[in-house]
């Protein structure tokens, strides 16, 4: 479990086992009525980023760090007072807190008519001593997340800065999104762009959960969203987000549609870690197709110092950090089920243009931190006074909707090079990579099937490929040396004949994904 998730627990997400009357009359708790669209929440971007930013003021601030952990644990939202924006769409509240302590206004939108829901202490559930007790009455919400008609779970939150999360395909969170990433990676401080206020509102069409509209702010620009949601169980999530940025001034590093995971180890460097799992992580691995319509999977990394790859890909066809290891027994954790973790896939509705996908990796020795993040950096950066707009669509399956029958990685393992009964050099790291798909399914050794093999230093030493008997499976071998700290990069794929059967694995060799013995 990440922090965040951990965050989202402590906050109380437990479900009544009974179903509530949701709250339909909350008159004397709602603020006056007005008129909305999506261009009323552009108009406040607008002009928000045509002022000065003004930091968000902390009210109470002594009293919100006093709730904790455990006084946040005993905060509990009362599920009679739910409230309906569709029948598919209850909603619930988070209490602020030591975690969350700046407020978000949450508007209910009918008909073309939005009204504010105010925030009251009836909403909530607390001890007598509870500190949240002693908070002003309208302090405000710090979040909210969206359940399912019986109650029992809820299938998408949004909570903190721009964080937002859904459940997926198989019921359980993963990895996060967020609405922007500003200067991620870099020697200055990162910047976190806020959603500030909310509009939630039916969907517009029958297969559609909601229309969810956000309004951001933060020091560098201010934004407008609009979510179209889709939520069907048992096939996970869409969502369409249409997002229009107004910048106060330039940014060195704009993260569009950014992805926030955990990997701490899988089978890839299953020999560095201390747990008795056998993997921990949210998702193993990013992909992206490119305008050709080549598919790369590039494998996480867990590594010493914090690194930053960047892959060129303009007019991308879509990208996503995924889970790809689908089997119980490789995590044997049957209380936070990583098997199950959802995995994530961007796809532009209108073209990026010019750009990479960046993918930092962070180290960590613990699963309660986030240390990935993924997100698409445009060439053109924009400049104080420019607007810019990006619209996309969001899959939250266990598997990217990728196309074609090629086949893709399945494992990506390494170990000590050499040759087994002799000397094992030092120097040398061997690599091992399963694919498996319908383009493989059926062949031999003799079909010709043959590996190609790219290194950034050096060339791969003994490569060969063979099927593993029993599966449907196909393995490439290689060993590549390693003579100092830095990485190589890799690049592999398999080909029958003249035609290229499996997407491209990417890689990195280093000494790091070997734990040789003393």
């Amino acid at each position: 479990m990440n922090f965040f998730a951990s965050c989202l627990l402590v906050l109380g997400l437990t479900a009544a086992n009974a179903v509530p009357a949701l709250a339909s009359d909350l008159s004397a708790r709602r603020g006056p009525a007005a008129p909305f669209s999506f261009d009323t929440v552009t108009g406040q971007a607008k002009a928000l980023a045509a002022k000065p930013y003004a930091a968000p003021k902390t009210r109470a601030a002594d009293t919100l760090e006093a709730i904790d952990y455990d006084a946040h644990w005993k905060i509990r939202f009362d599920p009679e007072e739910t409230v309906s924006i569709s029948p598919d769409a209850p909603v619930q509240f988070f209490h602020l807190g030591r975690y969350f302590k700046d407020p978000v206004k949450i508007y209910q939108v009918e008909s073309g008519v939005s009204r504010e829901i105010l925030y009251d202490p009836g909403y909530f559930d607390s001890p007598k001593d509870s500190p949240a007790r002693k908070l002003p009455a309208d302090i405000g919400f710090a979040g909210f997340r969206i359940m399912r008609p019986d109650l029992k779970t809820d299938w998408i939150s949004f909570l903190g800065a721009s964080y937002f999360r859904t459940d997926g395909q198989s019921h359980q969170y993963g990895q996060s999104a967020r609405g922007l990433a500003i200067n991620s990676g870099m020697s200055e401080p990162e910047e976190f762009p806020r959603f500030t206020s909310f509009w939630l509102a039916p969907g517009e069409a029958p297969e559609e959960t909601m229309v969810l509209y956000a309004l951001m702010d933060s020091p560098s620009v201010a934004g407008a969203y609009k979510m179209t949601m889709r939520n069907k169980d048992g096939a996970g999530q869409t969502i369409d987000v249409e997002s229009r940025l107004f910048f106060r001034k330039p940014v060195e590093r704009l993260g569009i549609a950014p992805l926030t995971s955990m990997y701490w180890y899988s089978e890839t460097n299953r020999s560095t870690g201390l747990d008795w799992r056998p993997e921990v992580h949210d998702t193993d691995g990013l992909a992206i197709v490119m305008e050709n319509g080549e598919q790369i999977w590039r494998p996480l990394n867990n590594p010493k110092s914090v690194r930053t790859s960047t892959f060129q890909a303009s007019n991308l066809k879509g990208f996503g950090l995924a889970q790809r290891d689908r089997a119980y027994t490789n995590y044997e954790d049957d209380g936070v089920f990583y098997e199950k973790r959802p995995s994530v896939w961007l796809e532009p509705l209108t073209p990026f243009g010019e750009g990479a996908v960046q993918l930092i990796e962070i180290p960590t020795d613990d699963e309660i931190y986030d240390n990935i993040v993924a997100y698409f950096i445009p060439s053109n950066l924009p400049a104080a006074g420019e607007e810019r707009s990006f619209s996309y669509r969001m899959h939250w399956k266990d598997a990217h909707p990728l196309p074609g029958s090629g086949a893709r990685t399945v494992a990506t393992r390494a170990g000590q090079g050499g040759v087994p009964g002799q000397p094992r050099p030092a120097d040398q790291i061997k690599l091992s990579i399963d694919f498996e798909g319908p383009a493989l399914k059926g062949l031999g050794q003799q079909d010709g099937v043959t590996a190609v093999v790219e290194l950034s230093r050096g060339e791969p030493i003994n490569p060969y490929v063979l099927p593993v008997v029993g599966t449907d499976r196909w393995r490439l071998i290689f060993d590549a040396k390693v003579e100092d700290h830095d990485p190589i990069e890799a690049r592999a794929f398999l080909k029958h004949g003249d035609d290229v059967v499996t997407e491209t694995w990417l890689g990195q060799i280093s000494h790091e994904l070997v734990a040789r013995p003393q």
